[in-house]
């Protein structure tokens, strides 16, 4: 089961205590409804199981994910996963449109597609370019749908999300191409990555995740150098180190309590851990807010 951070708050939608507000697993509305009523800023937060797609069409954001902050200048679309820290600044001549997926949806999606939509797994940024007017009506398409009453409304409204996520992925694949790898890889190592998520901090070997795979290490350490750029250990490792950093950055607890959180038995090799991998002490890290 996961667990939320102490002093980051779990919202279903920003500023709301409440269940689920739609009868749908998805959520759609204009980023100024929202914004607009926290003077354009939405202060850090995460969701426990949302996708959140952002899409600045016109005006400036300024995007604040796991302590890091960006500048959105031209119309883009900012991808959010489940359990990621994030804050939005706006400005006031801002439009555009957020839309939220439930992770029932995202599985059903996954399904239809017969693959891991991967581009949903990490966040990113991806400016909309020469597709600015389809990316337009495309949106427009999905708030009117949303909004009204339709015949066979909920299966228009899958289709439209299928057709983003298409896009979605294809542009991500244009940023960073692949290189020839079959699709049976990509989905290996889309259910490694869900393994990690499940899995991290039982500090699981190498050869314990292959197994579950039904591969040997070497194939999965192979596939993950091949596709990730890194060994399946540094993947099992950055979760590790992503996770301390948002407890460094967002909460007050100490040392030892963040170490214990990771499930690892002595704070002094958590701390070791910390050093090696993120080039100064969890203190020192803390101290300088979280810049590296």
């Amino acid at each position: 089961m996961k667990t939320s951070i102490p002093g980051v708050p779990v919202f279903k939608l920003y500023g709301e205590n409440q269940a689920w507000p739609t009868p749908d697993l998805l959520h759609c509305e204009s980023i100024p409804k929202r914004s607009s009523l926290h003077h354009w800023e939405i202060k850090p937060h995460r969701h426990a199981d949302l996708f959140q797609l952002l899409y600045v069409q016109r005006g400036q954001a300024v995007v604040e994910v796991e302590g890091r902050r960006s500048d959105i200048l031209e119309p883009s679309i900012q991808v959010t996963p489940p359990l990621c820290v994030h804050g939005f600044q706006f400005s006031e001549n801002i439009e555009g449109h957020v839309l939220t997926l439930g992770a029932p949806l995202v599985e059903l999606l996954e399904a239809q597609l017969g693959a891991p939509l991967a581009v949903l797994a990490s966040s990113g940024c991806y400016p909309v370019g020469a597709d600015r007017t389809y990316i337009n009506t495309l949106f427009a398409a999905l708030l009117k749908e949303y909004e009204g009453s339709a015949p066979s409304r909920e299966l228009v409204l899958n289709s439209l999300v299928n057709v983003l996520m298409v896009w979605i992925s294809r542009r991500s694949q244009q940023i960073t191409p692949p290189s020839g790898r079959d699709e049976r890889n990509r989905q290996l190592l889309g259910r490694f990555i869900k393994l990690v998520e499940q899995h991290y901090r039982e500090h699981l070997t190498v050869e314990a995740f292959a197994h579950r795979l039904s591969l040997s290490s070497v194939h999965l350490n192979n596939l993950c150098r091949q596709l990730a750029g890194q060994s399946a250990l540094q993947i099992i490792h950055q979760r590790l180190l992503l996770e301390a950093r948002r407890n460094l950055i967002y909460t007050n607890m100490t040392i030892a309590q963040v170490s214990d959180s990771l499930g690892f038995t002595d704070p002094t090799y958590f701390s070791r851990f910390f050093r090696r991998l993120n080039g100064q002490s969890p203190n020192a890290f803390r101290r300088g807010g979280g810049d590296t």
